[in-house]
């Protein structure tokens, strides 16, 4: 087990190759590109058309185990829940982006950016917003200019963005999102849902001509999954969890 599955309920990892222009496959197209995915994977086997446009192929599993494939008109979309290494996210990149420029009729001059998204949850019923405030930014001056004692914070979801490059095109990002409403808060009454800790790197394509979508996908998946295995988990997930725990 890669060891996301064992700091938090629940984990997937989402990529993401944006384009500028919008896609037009043509149906004998797009038809073989998912076609060579399921023979890779005869797991995904459910095809389906997205009410907003998107086709998209998945198990039929699980939702916390999904895998899924997705073109919509600007972007190529994977997902894979609860992968069990870093190597089953690649594997599943590297069919999908080595079949993707043949059948889409892909071009890097169109290529916008890729990005790899590792999503971390904590299921807590309370009020997330104050759970992360009092966790995170205890000590912050903000949190204490704008949160005098006794008065109920409802919203607190901070993102922070770095740069991984002189150029600025690897970006890397780290976000917690919290559930809770206000109206929750008002009544005191919370459903149980989860805190996502959402680590994303992100590539501009400013690359040379040509270079291939498989290793910079791989390269993001080893910088989404370094980060957050050196940094986001010891310093963001572990006190999160120990404070849910706490106040149980």
């Amino acid at each position: 087990m890669w060891l996301f599955g064992s700091c938090c309920d629940r984990f997937h990892v989402a990529s993401r190759l944006a384009f500028k222009l919008e896609l037009d496959p043509s149906r004998e197209s797009l038809l073989h590109f998912f076609e060579v995915v399921r023979r890779a994977f005869p797991g995904l086997t459910r095809f389906r058309r997205r009410p907003e446009g998107g086709v998209l192929l998945e198990e039929e599993v699980d939702e916390d185990a999904r895998r899924q494939v997705r073109v919509d008109s600007n972007a190529v979309k994977l997902l894979h829940g609860s992968p069990d290494s870093e190597d089953a996210v690649m594997t599943l990149g590297r069919v999908v982006f080595t079949q993707a420029p043949y059948d889409l009729s892909l071009s890097d001059l169109d290529y916008d950016y890729m990005e790899v998204s590792l999503h971390l949850e904590l299921d807590y019923r309370g009020n997330h917003d104050e759970l992360i405030a009092d966790t995170l930014l205890a000590a912050d001056p903000l949190a204490a200019a704008v949160a005098p004692a006794g008065r109920h914070i409802i919203d607190c979801q901070p993102i922070i963005g770095i740069a991984l490059s002189e150029d600025c095109g690897t970006q890397a990002y780290v976000e917690i999102r919290s559930r809770t409403s206000a109206v929750e808060v008002r009544t005191g009454e919370y459903d149980a849902s989860p805190i996502s800790v959402s680590v994303t790197v992100r590539r501009y394509w400013s690359t040379p001509p040509g270079a291939d979508l498989v290793r910079v996908h791989d390269e993001l998946v080893g910088a989404a999954a370094k980060l957050a295995t050196e940094r986001v988990v010891p310093q963001v997930v572990q006190p999160l969890a120990a404070a849910i725990a706490s106040r149980r």
